[in-house]
């Protein structure tokens, strides 16, 4: 062999191994595998397969039988090593996402007495039309003539003002951190962000919002749902979760306008931000709707499910 086939060969390895390089180290992806067969097992393999085809065709191996024994060869390395693997090597569950899939079993088994299900049905087939109907085609509107990050941002304000109820409920449940937290983000977003309509706290400092209200106080205390109930307009619910929303009335500040403007101005800015809301998550209820073989059910499941999952939080 003269110095220059071996030149030529060690030129050869050298592209073939810069391009298994830039292909994330598998040589299978590497620029030369056309003109030499499929190359898997490194650089002792590739020298091989180039000094056999260098070779005269007297009685020497041809192309496509080296080509040929080179794959069947890394085949049955790739095989040993495959099986090689340990079931052991599996990784864990940590505590943390056993105590969490307990939780969730926990959710699961949850269910709410339903006494006046006949009662609960036709008002639920009231509200979804009245979502399909008026609800959503609003929102649809809404969305057309308002930006979302200005729809985001009205939002923020709401959230901003109703934090008397998440601080209050935080402080109710012990969860003195999270009250904290609730009042570094007020003074932030007051002020920083112009009244709230920038959540600063999250975007910046990452604080979030607790997400408190007196429901899952009394279910934090121990009091259970008792009584599944579908409210007009506002949907569903349980007793203490009623008992809940009209504790949290006393701390939103949303609820006084009424003694300043008449009545009608209070009831504007709810149904305001009710379509606001609903802007911002429209396809959440279809795409539980069509997930539900009884749309009834699944939203009563789903409801349950969500409230038990923040309580245990």
């Amino acid at each position: 062999m003269t110095a220059k086939n071996i030149f030529v060969i060690f030129l050869i390895a050298g592209v073939l191994l810069a391009g298994s390089a830039m292909a994330g180290g598998n040589p299978d992806q590497g620029s030369g595998t056309r003109e030499l067969g499929q190359v898997n097992i490194g650089n002792e393999t590739t020298i091989r397969s180039e000094v056999a085809l260098s070779e005269p065709a007297d009685g020497a191996v041809t192309e496509k039988e080296a080509v040929s024994k080179e794959e069947a060869a890394s085949k049955d390395e790739a095989v040993p090593k495959a099986d090689a693997v340990p079931k052991a090597d599996a990784v864990p569950k940590s505590e943390a996402a056993k105590e969490e899939a307990g939780t969730e079993e926990a959710v699961e088994d949850v269910t709410i007495a339903d006494p006046i299900e006949p009662v609960n049905r036709v008002i639920f087939q009231i509200n979804d039309k009245f979502y399909f109907w008026v609800l959503k085609p609003a929102a649809q509107g809404y969305n057309v003539v308002v930006p979302e990050p200005v729809r985001i941002s009205v939002r923020n304000f709401f959230r901003n003002v109703e934090m008397p109820i998440r601080f209050v409920n935080s402080l109710f449940q012990g969860k003195f951190k999270g009250a904290g937290t609730e009042l570094a983000r007020f003074g932030i977003n007051t002020t920083i962000g112009l009244v709230g309509f920038f959540d600063v706290a999250k975007s910046r400092f990452d604080l979030s919002p607790q997400n408190e209200d007196l429901g899952q106080t009394l279910g934090f205390y121990g009091m259970g749902g008792l009584m599944y109930i579908v409210w007009p307009i506002l949907g569903p619910s349980s007793v203490r979760d009623t008992i809940g929303l009209a504790g949290d009335t006393f701390l939103n500040p949303f609820s006084y306008i009424s003694y300043i403007d008449p009545f009608e101005a209070a009831l504007g800015v709810g149904a305001y931000e009710q379509l606001n809301k609903t802007s911002l998550e429209l396809g959440t209820y279809e795409d539980l709707k069509a997930a539900s073989v009884e749309p009834y059910v699944g939203v009563r499941d789903a409801y349950i499910q969500h409230r038990e999952g923040l309580i245990k939080k």
